[in-house]
């Protein structure tokens, strides 16, 4: 009995120490949120500099950062077939200070086409999306492929001949391409880059007839290119003479997103502060001018929304790659 008593005395002391231990843990990540931020934060960009997409990432976190009320430190970190910053990202602790942009191939094709070291619905938290990025086909501008029609008239009479780059052979772009190609009933063939830049230095110098990528404008505006196709349901009201998939009747998805992106633990109230600052950043002037100049349409996504997004596309290549069969 006696013994009873005391093993009972130190049940509930040992109870009420976990409860004071746990009220205090939620007192103070209640403190770190209520400070958030109280340092710089790094963003990292999964792309390399000067790309479309890296030019808007900065675009949007200089005007956050004014919100924030902290340095936001751009970070790039290419490679690995554009893993290499979500990997970072995913193995980050919870606490804010570190967040990114995730490409769509990242988020939807790589990581069921090759071993990596995140699962992108599992262990990624989708902030916000702030763009929606533009990619297509292009050619140099004397090339004699005037249409997207020219190009796959001479690809039919060619087979194989009709060379074109893009970023490697698991890149959404790449599987986009051959998804068209077997509609067209035709044959391409890839030269893998590392980088768009390297696509276009190609298109430039007249070695490859077509690229597939981020649609470089600057150079459109200078003349030097022509877009042929964008990847996108319907026309792009800021390009209205191009066509998109719509026109030739093509039902491949291919998703896009420019966004602000966090380990899939962080507090839910970090993530409102990450999420308003980022929305009011896409109201600044500077932010929406510089949007104009890229060619870039801004577009919200709520963190609930974006995640939701993300898991419905990556479901849907799942399906599409075992389909194909390029899964099991």
């Amino acid at each position: 009995m006696r013994l009873h008593r005391v093993i009972s005395r130190i049940s509930v002391s040992l109870c009420l120490s976990s409860m004071l231990v746990l009220g205090n843990l939620a007192y103070s990540q209640e403190a770190d949120i209520a400070k958030y931020p109280q340092r710089p934060i790094t963003y990292i960009i999964s792309v390399l500099p000067g790309v479309p997409a890296d030019l808007a990432c900065r675009l949007i976190v200089k005007e956050a950062e004014k919100s924030l009320g902290q340095p936001i430190v751009l970070l790039n970190k290419a490679g690995g077939s554009g893993t290499l910053g979500p990997s970072t990202i995913a193995a980050s602790k919870p606490d804010g200070y570190t967040l990114g942009f995730v490409g769509q191939g990242p988020a939807f094709a790589v990581p069921l086409l090759e071993k990596v070291a995140y699962h992108p619905v599992k262990d990624l938290n989708y902030i916000m999306q702030f763009g929606i990025n533009n990619f297509g086909v292009y050619v140099r501008a004397d090339s004699p492929f005037k249409t997207w029609q020219d190009l796959i008239a001479y690809a039919r009479k060619n087979p194989q001949k009709a060379t074109y780059g893009t970023t490697g052979v698991t890149s959404l772009h790449n599987i986009v391409t051959e998804q068209i190609a077997l509609k067209e009933k035709v044959e391409f063939s890839l030269m893998p880059f590392k980088s768009g830049s390297e696509s276009q230095a190609a298109i430039l110098g007249g070695h490859i007839h077509f690229a597939v990528g981020d649609l470089p404008y600057p150079l459109v505006e200078a003349g030097k290119i022509r877009v042929l196709l964008v990847f996108k349901d319907k026309r792009d009201p800021l390009d209205p003479d191009t066509p998109a998939f719509s026109d030739f009747g093509y039902d491949t998805p291919f998703p896009t997103m420019l966004n602000v992106v966090g380990p899939k633990t962080l507090p839910e109230g970090i993530v409102k502060k990450i999420d308003q600052a980022f929305h009011n950043a896409m109201k600044a002037p500077a932010f929406i001018k510089g949007m104009q100049m890229l060619h870039i349409p801004p577009f919200y996504r709520s963190s609930r929304e974006l995640n939701e997004y993300v898991a419905q596309n990556y479901a849907l290549f799942s399906r599409i790659f075992k389909e194909k069969g390029l899964i099991k």
